[in-house]
């Protein structure tokens, strides 16, 4: 990977992450506390694993050359999102601290080595795709949930009606 398919897949990513702000806006603003599927995180405890300590937390890292990713103080980061809306500006925030991060990354940076809190050997070029498929994978966990909560999701596809800043350009 270099720069230059950095900057296409991030572009993807953002728009796949309107996607993901459009899921929680699906979620029924009181079931954000609630496990709607038993044995996997509430709403609340997955946004914060995935804006956290995946999209933001990876991003930085491979800005930094390491991820300082913590997941074991996600709960306590859950729980003090009081409302829907600090779910959404705790997303939000996250998006906007990663797409800094990433407007700063280089070639040397998806070469270079990442330490991580997980143990193993990483470069920027994989921790990128660790993010896209972690992504990915929860936000399929989302779309459950929003249809457990009787709601419907928005298609998958659907980047035009995302919102501003999370549509295609151009």
């Amino acid at each position: 990977m270099n720069k230059q398919w950095l900057d296409g897949m991030w572009d993807h990513m953002r728009q796949k992450y309107g996607i993901y702000l459009r899921v929680l806006e699906a979620i029924p603003a009181d079931r954000f506390g609630d496990q709607p599927v038993p044995g996997m995180r509430t709403p609340s405890q997955l946004v914060v694993h995935t804006s956290g300590s995946i999209v933001r937390d990876i991003a930085e890292g491979v800005a930094s050359g390491t991820i300082g990713a913590d997941e074991a103080g996600e709960d306590a980061v859950a729980q003090s999102l009081e409302s829907k809306e600090d779910v959404l500006d705790f997303a939000r925030t996250c998006w906007a601290r990663a797409d800094a991060a990433m407007a700063a990354v280089g070639d040397e940076h998806l070469a270079g080595g990442v330490n991580n809190p997980w143990g193993m050997p990483l470069n920027g070029t994989f921790a990128m795709v660790i993010l896209n498929d972690e992504f990915l994978h929860h936000r399929g966990q989302l779309y459950a949930y929003v249809r457990a909560c009787g709601a419907e999701p928005p298609f998958m596809w659907d980047f035009g009606n995302n919102p501003p800043g999370f549509r295609p350009e151009g």
